[in-house]
């Protein structure tokens, strides 16, 4: 089955305004009565045109939102499959440029889709702050997650991608507590992250009633979507979650089967494609 996606890079709503593509997304999932499947791998895995063949295959399989991950060296809240991800892209030369120089070809073919760029700060920094946030807005960026600055650092670059128009996209986790909850919220936009586990990704099953009950408290402080991730792997655990959130992000999961798949000489983005196809049923409430 083949899923179709927004064409177009903003919505007018009913007043005549304009909607982001984060925020049209979201309204078309609401509309479906669903949640929305955000999946994650990474830029430059295995390679770079193997990357943007995966990255083009992602929403007609049924993704609604895209993350693109950012190689970095020492990535901390990563598990194994995606620092080897991550080591494999950066083995094969790419970096921010080249990242940015993909999300742009990707838009050649699609305006629709929600693209966030996931990753750590120092390749924002030292390619300069500034530069940055214009390229990526040039690129077809919607939003940023960039796990290593705390609310306290939102003059770095919090602030500025928001002044430029740019989501940044904040995370929630278990230990997140009534009293740090309004910082993480203060200056996020887009959605609101909500890791499902303690620990590093792709290690560990969440428990589904555990999540239900910490999206239901985010979402009494704040009105934007609420997305949860860190260990869902399959559709009926993708359907699980859906129940009780606005969107579900698979990761390790998909950066596995694109690895597995080049491994067996197999092609990435049909392999990865079949994944997605069952976690979007999933999402839709369609898996037994």
């Amino acid at each position: 089955m083949t899923f179709s996606s927004s064409e177009t890079s903003s919505q007018p709503d009913t007043a005549g305004s304009t909607k982001t593509r984060i925020e049209a997304t979201f309204a078309r999932c609401r509309a479906e009565k669903r949640a929305a499947l955000v999946t994650y791998v990474m830029a430059g895995d295995p390679d770079a045109e193997t990357s943007l063949k995966v990255l083009r295959a992602l929403p007609p399989a049924g993704a609604d939102i895209v993350e693109f991950g950012l190689p970095f060296t020492d990535p901390m809240a990563d598990g194994p499959a995606i620092q080897a991800a991550a080591l494999r892209a950066l083995a094969g030369g790419q970096d921010l440029v080249k990242t940015l120089d993909l999300v742009r070809r990707f838009r050649e073919d699609n305006s629709g889709t929600p693209v966030i760029l996931m990753g750590y700060y120092n390749p924002i920094h030292a390619y300069g702050v500034d530069r940055f946030l214009d390229d990526a807005v040039a690129a077809g960026i919607d939003g940023l997650i960039v796990v290593d600055l705390p609310p306290e650092e939102d003059d770095e670059l919090c602030l500025p991608a928001l002044a430029k128009g740019l989501a940044f996209i904040r995370l929630a986790t278990p230990t997140t507590d009534e009293r740090r909850l309004p910082a993480v919220l203060a200056n996020t936009a887009g959605f609101v992250y909500y890791v499902s586990i303690n620990g590093i990704t792709g290690t560990a099953t969440p428990d589904f009633g555990r999540v239900a009950e910490a999206v239901g408290r985010i979402r009494s402080h704040t009105d934007l979507p609420v997305v949860v991730g860190f260990g869902v792997r399959t559709g009926v655990q993708a359907a699980a979650i859906a129940k009780g959130a606005d969107g579900v992000v698979v990761g390790s999961a998909l950066v596995d089967v694109i690895h597995r798949a080049v491994v067996d000489g197999r092609d990435a983005a049909e392999t990865v494609s079949e994944l997605v196809r069952e976690l979007a049923e999933g999402v839709r409430g369609r898996t037994a």
